[in-house]
């Protein structure tokens, strides 16, 4: 037995189907394609969301509501969480990379300090945002609320 011997076992292959050779190979004259219109034709590509002529339901349902370029999504870290990792870590200032090593928060999004639960710690907190409620709670203890970009 050599390599130019090598034949796939009897009945294992098919040869595939000429369409549209003539008719002696039984698959001419309109080559499966059916009669006449649009799908007969060479070219043709039916259009995304195409419901045979009715209109389609992207047509049918009114727009609504748009998206704001301008939006900017937050984690939210709440002050009692402060609270609990300024106590495990002796920490008088907290900053984003804190909650980011404490695993908190992750770095892609901005981080929001939100005022839930209590604050006994003077903590100076640099964070992308805080709620009027988490501000007045940080400087109510006598820390400082920094805005960091």
């Amino acid at each position: 037995m050599k390599l130019n011997n090598l034949k796939p076992a009897e009945g294992s292959t098919h040869s595939r189907r000429r369409i549209g050779r003539g008719p002696g190979s039984g698959l001419g004259g309109t080559a499966t394609r059916g009669h006449k219109g649009a799908k007969a034709r060479s070219g043709y590509k039916r259009k995304i969301g195409f419901e045979g002529g009715q209109m389609p339901l992207q047509r049918r349902v009114p727009k609504a509501g748009f998206k704001n370029i301008n939006h900017r999504e937050f984690q939210a870290v709440n002050v009692d969480t402060l609270q609990a990792l300024a106590e495990a870590k002796n920490l008088t200032k907290v900053t984003v990379n804190d909650l980011m090593e404490a695993g908190l928060v992750n770095g892609k999004l901005g981080v929001k300090i939100l005022g839930n639960g209590s604050l006994t710690a003077k903590l100076d907190v640099e964070a992308n945002a805080f709620s009027k409620s988490a501000e007045e709670a940080i400087k109510a203890v006598g820390g400082t609320a920094t805005i960091v970009k």
